[in-house]
């Protein structure tokens, strides 16, 4: 496995790889030690293009390897479908994936998505309009909301 790092607005961005990015992730400390390759630096720049405004969508996502459960994998999948500036609702992630009841179990794999910015978690909110979690924190879903365009007033 290899490790790359880079500095952003949001934080220090760890990219885990091998033939495939394996997680992409927010991290302390410093970006020492860093990895850089072809694949590192394709997925660095879009990452940086989308927080600077400029990026809606993000290319080559067959270069992500997903793993995790085939449940886990069906909500993401149902994330990558929420259009750039829109948001969806745990609820409606559920009935996405042909599973209404299971919103709990969606928030927890919601919770679980290796690939911060590029399977986009930060645009579920909860029914009622309130933010809801986010691995990274509240302020964190808020800055990337914002990116998109969003004037919200999203409760508590």
């Amino acid at each position: 496995m290899k490790y790359g790092y880079f500095k952003s607005e949001l934080g220090n961005i760890k990219i885990s790889y091998e033939e495939k990015i394996r997680k992409i992730e927010l991290v302390g400390g410093s970006c020492e030690n860093s990895d850089e390759n072809e694949l590192f630096n394709f997925f660095k720049v879009q990452i940086l293009e989308y927080l600077a405004g400029s990026r809606k969508n993000f290319d080559r996502l067959d270069l992500l390897n997903l793993e995790g459960t085939s449940f886990q994998k069906s909500v993401w999948q149902a994330l990558l479908k929420i259009p750039y500036g829109e948001t969806r609702s745990y609820k409606d992630i559920a009935k996405m994936i042909g599973r209404s009841k299971a919103i709990q179990a969606v928030g927890t794999a919601i919770g679980k998505n290796p690939f911060l910015i590029i399977v986009p978690c930060h645009r579920v909110i909860k029914s009622n309009g309130s933010i809801g979690g986010f691995a990274y924190g509240r302020k964190i879903k808020e800055k990337l909301l914002k990116i998109e365009g969003f004037d919200f007033n999203l409760k508590a």
